[in-house]
């Protein structure tokens, strides 16, 4: 088989979704495919929730074909290689399609694999994790079960995925412990390939006031390696060499990297991600391609609230080429990182490229530095709904595409 269509979208990710939805925002008479595989889309920020016993699973999936734009065809497919020099996109089935612009978001890949023992004991023996959304209801189970003991929390070498959620995890088991009378009784360790509680140093003395309330153990430079699911041990990397910790619950965040097949292809980076300019996300070496979300080159915190921000200028500078003109939107780095650090508060982290916070809202209203509720509200009610019926939809409220760049 082979089809032609002016614009392929490899992801039905919120990437591949939302820059199809501001595109035919745009233009509706453009000729789109998207290309994904997967029957279900999920909200992949409610996991958190999930795990808190804040969320029933079920309202953070739906399925592909009931937010897939209208107008647009789906591919229910996956891609398998990119040959961008002849404009085409190689399907597992081998059928080729080929277009006038690629945007590629295929996502990032959770390497289970890559620490030894885990994939044969998630999901029991007390091994969980909120980045997969058939465990994250597994969390919530081990959080009420556990009375004492040691519960771990772990978080690998960057880049990954909201680099905020394994944190988010284990502010919330502990306010469950707390509020339940148990907290004292569990040795609560957060285990962390990096050499900061958080990236961004603006936000780490709230954090660690939460840190030294629930009194945990913060063990930096600590790499989760191999887990013994029956014999209840993690053993970590550090700079002293391997240490073995028994525990009663793990929650463990996986190592990611690029898909195989874009790390594979002419369309890769260093890193394996799509290597696009970080501010036009554009391809630096085949104009008509585009890269954004997770699966992109760029420097920023890979979170839902980026590609909120990354699909409209995707969407302009792709049109831009098409018509046979240059880029004139940019994207600053913006990410959000809702930090729940109880049941009821966040500590609502905004920033872009270099650290630089960029607050949504005026320091009255939400002072993003501190705990507060009102950004939990705006986390548990407001951003859900945003996400499924704004950003899918190609409404871009606080997100429309700045930084233009003269002509």
């Amino acid at each position: 088989m082979h089809a032609s269509h002016d614009v392929v979208i490899i992801g039905g990710g919120a990437a591949g979704i939302a820059t199809a939805a501001s595109l035919l925002k745009r233009r509706k008479t453009l000729d789109i495919a998207i290309v994904d595989p997967a029957d279900m889309h999920a909200y992949q920020p409610g996991w958190t929730m999930v795990g808190g016993g804040i969320f029933e699973p079920e309202i953070t999936r739906r399925t592909m074909a009931s937010v897939i734009p209208h107008g647009v065809k789906w591919i229910k497919a996956a891609a398998k290689s990119f040959a961008p020099d002849t404009n085409g996109v190689t399907l597992e089935d081998g059928s080729v399609l080929t277009y006038k612009a690629l945007v590629v978001a295929p996502g990032i890949r959770l390497a289970w694999e890559k620490i030894a023992g885990l994939e044969e004991t998630l999901g029991e023996n007390g091994v969980t994790s909120n980045y997969r959304y058939d465990l994250a209801p597994y969390t919530w189970e081990l959080v009420q079960a556990v009375r004492s003991g040691r519960a771990i929390f772990t978080q690998p070498p960057m880049p990954i995925k909201c680099a905020g959620a394994p944190q988010k995890a284990m502010y919330l088991s502990c306010d469950h412990w707390n509020r339940s009378g148990v907290l004292d009784k569990i040795e609560v360790d957060f285990c962390n390939a990096g050499g900061v509680l958080f990236g961004v140093a603006d936000y780490v003395p709230a954090l660690m006031t939460y840190v030294e309330k629930y009194g945990i153990n913060l063990q930096l430079g600590n790499t989760l390696v191999a887990v013994d699911g029956p014999a209840r041990q993690a053993v970590f990397q550090t700079e002293a060499g391997e240490i073995t910790r028994s525990f009663d619950m793990l929650h463990v965040v996986p190592p990611q990297v690029a898909p195989q097949f874009l790390a594979d292809s002419p369309l890769a980076s260093e890193s394996g991600f799509t290597d696009v300019d970080q501010h036009t996300l554009q391809h630096v070496r085949y104009p008509n391609v585009f890269g954004l979300g997770d699966g992109g080159s760029m420097p920023n915190a890979k979170t839902a609230a980026a590609v909120r921000k990354q699909a409209p200028v995707v969407a302009v500078n792709l049109l831009q080429q098409l018509d046979g003109r240059g880029p004139r939107a940019g994207y600053d780095g913006y990410g959000s990182c809702p930090l729940t650090v109880e049941r009821g508060k966040i500590v609502l982290a905004e920033f872009g490229y270099g650290g630089k916070l960029m607050p949504s809202f005026p320091e009255w209203i939400i002072d993003g530095t501190k705990p507060q509720r009102l950004s939990w509200m705006l986390k548990a009610d407001a951003l859900p709904w945003i996400y499924w019926n704004g950003m899918l939809k190609g409404r871009e409220w606080l997100a429309g595409p700045g930084g233009l760049i003269a002509q």
